[in-house]
């Protein structure tokens, strides 16, 4: 391979993906992602919509910030998914440098949101619980979203040395890429030189924000478990254990697979794809699944937000009766 220079600038690179796989079983493998990703959308935009419409939701941190985290989904998904879906029909076309580091920036930001995210609805869950006369000026609309934004502000700042780094890297030809986005594990096996450092500071800022919001969203459920144990039995101690096992399978999904690539990325081998496949693509279908599904008010606020707007259309689309 002949290492690049100021002569020859890297101007674009070929995303391997799944192009090993036949045409049949990448047509398949189309169909599957197309239909997740538009239930995806499907989901999370119900939840958002019912977030907005509903004026009960919107005056409860756990719903803003539930809103907050249904439009982190779509914007995460929609990084990745449509050039997926692309690569698998027309395999072999090129993305850009400035487009591939883009998409590795954005899907990187999102992911470090979506930690912080997790960990601010089990503060929430913890102040409600645990500190119930104290919440409603703890955990006060405003404040919680002032909450959100910082999660947002801080996700977006946290990658971005990282990724300035290795985009100054200098690439190989013939600057291919053996995975279906920008990562940084096949960004820096393209480099022409080892960069042990510039490895070493992303692999450490990426493991402190996973580890970071992980323990303490752990230790937030653990003292919420212990509280709703001390409760007597009935619908409060119910509801609080159905919020809770609902948000800690959410955890659970996500942090899994994100710390098998992200904090020990050498124990994922060649199931790296797999993985990475199953969190950028699976959980954001399981999200708004997990949450609704489980959750009276939320149902409750689709069924009026969304019944009510389809009953609105159609009877201004009604034909005026005679007279």
């Amino acid at each position: 391979m002949n290492p690049t220079n100021s002569t020859f600038p890297v101007t674009k690179f070929l995303l391997l993906g799944f192009s090993s796989l036949g045409w049949q079983s990448r047509t398949l493998l189309c169909a599957l992602l197309s239909s997740i990703y538009a239930g995806t959308m499907a989901g999370n935009l119900c939840i958002v919509w019912a977030v907005l419409h509903d004026p009960r939701l919107q005056r409860l941190p756990m719903y803003i910030l539930l809103g907050n985290f249904s439009s982190l989904e779509i914007c995460y998904v929609t990084v990745t998914a449509p050039r997926m879906l692309c690569d698998l029909l027309s395999p072999g076309l090129p993305i850009s440098f400035h487009a591939c580091f883009l998409q590795f920036y954005f899907f990187f930001s999102m992911g470090s949101t979506e930690c912080l995210l997790l960990a601010a609805m089990a503060l929430d869950r913890y102040l409600a619980i645990c500190q119930p006369l104290r919440y409603p000026i703890l955990m006060s609309p405003r404040r919680c979203w002032m909450l959100a934004a910082s999660c947002w502000l801080t996700g977006f700042l946290w990658n971005i040395v990282a990724v300035i780094l290795i985009s100054w890297l200098p690439f190989c030809r013939p600057y291919t890429l053996d995975h279906f986005v920008c990562d940084p594990g096949p960004l820096l096996a393209a480099s022409c030189s080892p960069a042990p450092q510039t490895e070493e500071f992303f692999y450490a800022i990426s493991s402190l924000m996973i580890l970071a919001t992980f323990l303490f969203t752990l230790a937030s459920y653990g003292l919420v478990v212990r509280a709703v144990l001390r409760l007597p039995t009935g619908a409060g101690r119910h509801k609080a254990f159905s919020t809770c096992t609902s948000h800690l399978a959410v955890v659970g999904l996500f942090y899994g697979s994100v710390m098998v690539n992200y904090v020990n990325p050498a124990a994922s081998g060649g199931s790296g794809k797999v993985v990475m496949l199953f969190y950028t693509v699976a959980t954001p279908l399981l999200n708004p699944l997990i949450y609704s599904l489980r959750n009276k008010e939320m149902k409750g606020a689709l069924r009026r937000t969304l019944v009510g707007k389809l009953r609105g259309i159609l009877l201004w689309h009604r034909p005026a009766g005679p007279g």
